[in-house]
This record gives C-alpha cells, structure tokens and sequence, in this order.
C-alpha cells in the first residue's frame, strides 16, 4: 500500500452479542435495556480492563473488543461469560440475557481507534456459531494459547462462515466447571476472584559438569524427559522444549526468562556423570523475586535415573501444588525401558535428531536401531526410528520406504499408544500414500497429544499444501517455526504459501527471519546444503538477488546430486528470471522425483513464472 494513513497490526477481536435480544426488547423494553446496561457496566466492561483489553465500538445488542494477548481475550471471555451464568442465576431462562462470544487472531487495519479488516469479520462469524453463553475461536487463538488455561477445546471442525472466502477452522470452549454459588455479601468480605491460570514453569537445559563435551546428550536427556513428564500434567503449564532451549550454553537471569517467557517457576539444574554414577543438582525458582523454593543433590547409580526424574518431578508437583490425576501418575510412573543401555542409546539417538541435518538423521537412526536391538520393546526408540526416516525421505529424497515408516510407527504405538511423535509421523506415511482423512486423525491426535510437538505441526502442513489446503498449512507452519524459534524451514516453505495467499507483509516477515535463521544454521552445519537452498529462496523473495544466487550455487556445490537442491534451485532461477535454467532443472529431477515433490510442483507459486513458458509443456509431461 502507498498510502502512509493506513496501519495494521496483529491483534486478538473478541466479538460478542447478546442472543434474541430483538425478542427480549419486545417482550420488556426498558427491563431488558438496563439489564444489559448493568451486566456491561458491573461485569464485561470491567474484566476487559482488567485483561488489557479495549472496547472498540458497541453495537447496542454486542460490542467488539480488542486484546493484546490472546490468553488475555479468552481468559476474558471465560470469565465474563461465567459471570453471566452467575448473574442470571434465579433469572427465568426467558428473560435471561445470554451471550455469544467468537475470538480470532488476526491482521486488522486501524483507523483512528476503530479497526477493520478480515481479522474482525472473522471474529463476528465466529461469533454467530457460538452456541448461548459459549465461546467459539479460530485454530489460530486455540493453537497460540496451547495448555496454558485449563479450559477444553472441542473441535468444530472446517466452517463456513458468510461473507468469509475461505473455510475457518473453529474450536468451541466448553465451561463445564461453574463458579461457586454467589452469597449476599458487605463490601468488608470481597470475593475470591476465580482464576483460569495454571502455574506455569520452563525447565533450563540441565548444565553438563562432567568435563567431558561428549556427555552433553545425557545432561540434555535428563532435562527432556522432565520436560515430558511435567508436560503431561494437565494442572500445569509448561513451556516446549524448543522454546526452553534457546537459553541453552548462555548466561541467565532467572528473573528475566521468567519475564520472557510469561512463566512463574523457572526449574534449573546441573548434571555429572562419572562412570556408573550419576550427581543431579536441581533447584526451583520462583520467577517474580528470584527465590527458590526447593534446592536439592541426588547421587544415585546410573541405573536409578528413572526414579530420579520421577522423584524431581514429583517434588516439582508438590511445591506447586498440583493434583496429579490418577491417569497422570500412572503415565509419569511408567519406565520407558528396562535397558539402561539401550536408554543411552535412545539419548544419543535423540541428541542428534535435532540437528536436523542428514548425517545427524543417518547417526539417529543408527543410535535408536541400537536402543531397539537392546530392547525389541522400547517404544520411543521406534517412534525416532520412524522420525529419522520421515526427515530423511522429505527433505534429503533419501530411498526410505513408505510402508516402512508405516510399519515402524505402528510398531511404537502398539507398544506405547500415547506416543504424540510416531501418531505424526505415521500421518505424515499416510498422507504420502493419499489416504488423507486417516493421515488427518493421526495429526490431530499427535497435537492432542503433544500441543508443542515440531513434527505433528510441520508435517500436518505439508500434507494440507500437497492437498491445496494453502490457508491452512500457513497457519500450521507459522505454528511449527513458533515452537522451535532456531527451526529455518517452515519460515523459508511458508514463504511461497503466503504469496500464493496474497499476504505480501507476512511473506517478507517469514523471509527476514528464515533467511535470520538459516544464516545460523549454515554457519553451525556448513555441509548442509538445506538452509543454503532454502535460504536463496527467502533472499530473492526480499529482492537481495545477488547474495540469493550465491547461496543456491553454494547449494549445488554442496551436494550436486541433492534432488531437492535442485528443485529449490530451479524455484529460485524461476523467480529470478532464469527460465530455461528453472525447466532444465525440473525435467533433470523429475523422471525420479517422489510424488510428494510432483504435488509440490502443482501448487508451488515459486514457479508461476514458467507456467507458462513454452517448455513447462514438457515439465506437466513428467508430472504425469
């Protein structure tokens, strides 16, 4: 746009409107007047200010609302529409006023203090679904606010909202726990506020003291599998692993990541292992002043690491005071393997899973074949066999069987069925076989599963793109690159998706920081060539077409025979205005390329500018 008045931002709506209210206003006009003049005053208009929000314009029968926080608009919204149970308790159920509430997460135009745009219209449509006195949002409120309020979400499944061009995803929030029974009260006796927010805490990377670097998967193990375990409890909060590892090897101030990340409790501790034993320091903090509520050293044989971490977490539970369901503690309880050995080897394995690059997928692999020769029961190790192959296939075409893939995540749920990463990654088998409504389930039970899990998000993207669902793998990427901040792909593959979408401000915000994140992974990984293909292709979408034809030829040089680094190539030499080099590239990939990539193909809009070139005849030739 040129013209300098018209901003944007991205903001939470919160839309509501009053249910028959022409009916109520019929029956008692002035009656139902300063009812809802009342419920607005003494209720809603107070808790928006009390969650940061603003009421953007009343619509006599409704208003709109805007939020800085998405937690903050549904914190909101539960509260005010339990506050609406209590107050018409007594009230005949017809003469109660009764609200509906829709929440979106979205870009909106400002002008002046009122705001338009899609984002809103969203949020209205959204409304209209809710059913009486309930809440429906968009899969983008439900997947920003994750586990962090202890409400559930039921899916609504794809709508279709009027006026909206494209089917929305909604949730529906269920208020099945209602407040305490309001008493006559004096001023002198306030009333519990009721509370929505879990405690919440991340877990620092455990500090490796053994004096040996080679140790470092151990220290990393033991603080991914408290991660997990704290992670199932549905009392708590807990920040993702990919998040909480960004701190990792820098110095910290607890105080400051607790700010950071929005968390009360920071969990952080030190690991030493030296022969058969093991010395686990852990300390619990409290994130607003810095104390710490709970200190303590464990020395225990290596063999007892399992009741070490059920110990810790245990104690983590307490202080908190949190009710572990009985369901939770058996889950937490339950010893992954009996073979401390092959545990080592699942460490090792899981380690160098996220280096995401192919020789660290190739070493996992080899690792969690190991854990599993050690013990043909261990569930996870299959899971990250079945991972490794998954990565290997999408992004490095290595020759790794589909059916293989299938058989092996298969093989980890049978054993242990709540595995969150072998439901994704046997989605993401079945979603290349095209059996796509089963490839669907077992993504959206992988989230259900694991709501911070990288692999359920990204391969549920790709899957939505090789099917045309562009709206949806957007937002399903956008959700991958926030739960792993150091993850470059799913920025630099969203970049062709939101031109596609017309979304040209996003487009260059996801290249920015691709390109950010990829120019740390080349200089971690220099034998990569991933990040340098996929990094030419955020640098051209930023207009920097010589540094971008440095990074694709460094591609190449790389690794000459990496399909992949030759269609990204050719993606590249399309937009850059190389159309022969482009279809030279694709009719060389082609004859063996995956049918995933010739889906890609279809839809890529890196490629429009040789669609219609007189030699893409030959391309849709190969594509069969």
């Amino acid at each position: 746009m040129n013209d300098a008045t018209v901003h944007r931002r991205l903001t939470a709506i919160l839309a509501a409107d009053v249910v028959t209210y022409s009916r109520l206003m019929s029956r008692d006009e002035a009656g139902t007047h300063a009812a809802w003049k009342s419920h607005r005053s003494e209720l809603i208009d107070a808790k928006i200010a009390e969650y940061e929000g603003r009421v953007v314009k009343l619509t006599g029968d409704g208003f709109l609302a805007e939020f800085p926080s998405v937690v903050n608009a549904v914190t909101c919204a539960a509260t005010v529409q339990l506050g609406m149970l209590e107050r018409n308790a007594g009230v005949p159920q017809r003469s109660r006023i009764e609200l509906r509430i829709g929440i979106n997460l979205g870009d909106v135009i400002v002008e002046g203090d009122d705001i338009f745009g899609d984002g809103v219209n969203v949020a209205v449509r959204l409304e209209s679904i809710a059913t009486p006195g309930g809440i429906a949002v968009s899969a983008a409120v439900r997947d920003n606010v994750g586990n962090r309020l202890d409400l559930q979400f039921d899916d609504m499944g794809e709508q279709t909202l009027k006026n909206i061009d494209r089917p929305v995803r909604a949730y529906s929030i269920t208020l099945d726990f209602p407040p305490a029974p309001r008493t006559r009260r004096s001023d002198a006796s306030p009333q519990e506020p009721w509370e929505i927010e879990k405690p919440s805490i991340a877990v620092l990377p455990f500090n490796n003291i053994s004096g040996d670097p080679e140790q470092e998967y151990f220290s990393d193990g033991i603080t991914e599998d408290i991660i997990t375990d704290l992670s199932k409890i549905s009392g708590l909060f807990v920040v993702a692993r990919n998040t909480a590892y960004t701190y990792k090897g820098k110095p910290v101030k607890v105080q400051q990541v607790s700010q950071d990340l929005r968390v009360n409790f920071i969990l952080e501790g030190s690991v030493r292992k030296v022969g058969s034993r093991v010395r686990v320091s852990a300390q619990l903090v409290d994130g607003s002043g810095g104390g710490h509520l709970w200190a303590d050293r464990y020395d225990r044989d290596l063999t007892d690491i399992f009741a070490l971490q059920d110990e810790i977490t245990h104690t983590i539970v307490d202080h908190l005071k949190v009710k572990l369901l009985p369901e939770e503690k058996k889950v937490i309880a339950r010893v992954p393997t009996g073979s401390f050995e092959a545990y080592t080897y699942y460490l090792r394995g899981r380690h160098f899973l996220h280096w995401h690059s192919r020789s660290h997928y190739v070493l996992a692999k080899r690792m969690f074949a190991m854990a599993v020769g050690l013990d043909p029961h261990f569930a996870r190790a299959y899971a990250g066999i079945a991972d490794c192959d998954s990565f290997l296939f999408l992004h490095y075409n290595a020759d790794v069987s589909i059916d293989a893939i299938l058989a092996t995540s298969a093989k980890a749920l049978e054993l242990e069925s709540g595995l969150a990463e072998a439901h994704a990654s046997r989605g993401l088998a079945l979603s290349l076989r095209e059996r796509h409504p089963e490839a669907m389930e077992e993504f959206d039970q992988a989230i259900a599963l694991d709501l911070n899990l990288f692999e359920a998000y990204y391969f549920y993207a790709r899957a939505c793109f090789t099917q045309g669902k562009l709206e949806e793998a957007a937002r399903l990427f956008q959700r991958a690159a926030e739960i792993k901040p150091d993850d470059y792909q799913a920025l630099l593959v969203l970049i062709n998706i939101l031109r596609s979408l017309g979304r040209e401000q996003e487009m260059k915000m996801a290249a920015r920081e691709g390109v950010a994140r990829a120019e740390r992974e080349l200089k971690l990984r220099p034998e990569n060539p991933r990040p340098a293909y996929l990094g030419a292709l955020g640098l051209a979408a930023l207009g920097e077409l010589d540094r971008a034809k440095e990074w694709a030829g460094r591609a190449l040089a790389i690794d000459p025979d990496d399909r992949l680094a030759k269609y990204n190539v050719a993606c590249f030499y399309a937009l850059e205005g190389e159309h022969e080099g482009a279809i030279d590239l694709l009719v060389e990939l082609l004859p063996g390329a995956t049918h995933e990539t010739k889906r890609w193909v279809k839809y890529d809009s890196d490629l429009d500018p040789i669609r219609s070139h007189p030699r893409f005849s030959k391309v849709l030739e190969l594509l069969g």
